[in-house]
């Protein structure tokens, strides 16, 4: 069998009865119950009953994409399939990875996603930061665009727009306060860029504005025990795969406020020799993503019993 590498989506992907069709399977129906303890609430019934606008919570939406990743992981091993050779996940769906390498536990992990996401919540008042999508754009031109709108501003102004989700080569995210991205947008639409889409999201995620949430963090994941990992997983800030407990934590403390580098990403993959890439939860966004950074590649999805047994099928 080729080498495969499993992929993590992170948030956007989730959807009111992701883990519907499922239906009763036991790898499932424990990853939802092991969070349920851990975070004292009934995620099984949030993800199957919504409603949308609950799930669209940060706080919410962090541990069920958690959960359904790292059911979908369960499944797939349950049901006979292979241990990947390499593990990554965009943003958010880097731990769910981590649980899957055995760094974390699931019960772990829960509770610190929720901190991460009320941290980030809190960090700055909704409304105040945004985030939008630059289509058709080198990341090198989103770049220039984001500085030019900061200089708009004046020497000194407390404004802020960062590229900080690189994630193929001609679609960049941009974060930071809501006049920096409207004005960056602005720019990067006369620079030539296709489209600048407005994101639904609470907060400016994995831009500088979210250092004091990452400060928090740090504290919870210095208390937190990390194992080192049974398969490599790169991460997104470095781009690097470590085994040290503390390197780990330093990692994941600076991909709060740090930019996801998911094109190296997936290159690093390519670098160990692997070629097929399977996005492990609900959608297909990486999947996408990853045959737009090499059409070359090989990218399916499991997120139902369906996909599992297509995805089994062409890994023989």
């Amino acid at each position: 069998m080729k080498p495969f590498a499993f992929v993590f989506p992170g948030q956007g992907s989730q959807a009111v009865g992701m883990l519907d069709a499922w239906g009763a399977h036991p790898a499932v129906a424990e990853a939802v119950k092991e969070a349920s303890d851990a975070l004292q609430q009934d995620i099984g019934r949030l993800i199957h009953e919504g409603p949308k606008e609950e799930l669209a919570l940060t706080t919410n939406t962090q541990p069920v994409m958690l959960v359904a990743g790292v059911a979908a992981y369960r499944a797939w091993r349950a049901e006979g399939g292979a241990e990947p050779a390499a593990l990554a996940g965009h943003s958010l769906g880097e731990y769910s990875a981590l649980v899957a390498a055995g760094a974390l536990t699931l019960a772990q992990a829960a509770p610190l996603v929720r901190f991460r996401a009320q941290a980030m919540q809190e960090a700055v008042p909704v409304g105040a930061g945004a985030m939008a999508a630059i289509l058709g754009l080198e990341a090198r031109q989103v770049i220039e665009g984001c500085a030019e709108a900061l200089q708009s501003f004046g020497a000194g102004t407390a404004e802020v727009v960062e590229a900080v989700n690189f994630n193929d080569p001609a679609q960049t995210v941009i974060a930071g306060s809501k006049a920096g991205v409207d004005k960056a947008c602005e720019v990067l639409k006369a620079k030539g860029a296709k489209r600048a889409l407005p994101l639904p999201v609470s907060a400016p995620f994995h831009s500088s504005l979210m250092k004091p949430a990452a400060d928090r963090l740090r504290e919870r994941l210095a208390a937190t025990p990390i194992a080192a990992p049974r398969i490599p997983v790169v991460n997104n800030i470095d781009v690097a795969v470590h085994t040290d407990a503390d390197r780990i934590r330093e990692a994941l403390y600076r991909q709060a406020f740090g930019p996801v580098r998911w094109v190296e990403c997936v290159r690093a993959i390519q670098g160990r020799g692997i070629s097929t890439l399977v996005e492990c939860g609900p959608g297909k966004v990486l999947a996408g993503l990853c045959k737009r950074i090499d059409a070359n590649l090989a990218a399916a999805a499991v997120y139902d019993p369906a996909t599992l047994a297509e995805v089994k099928g062409m890994m023989q």
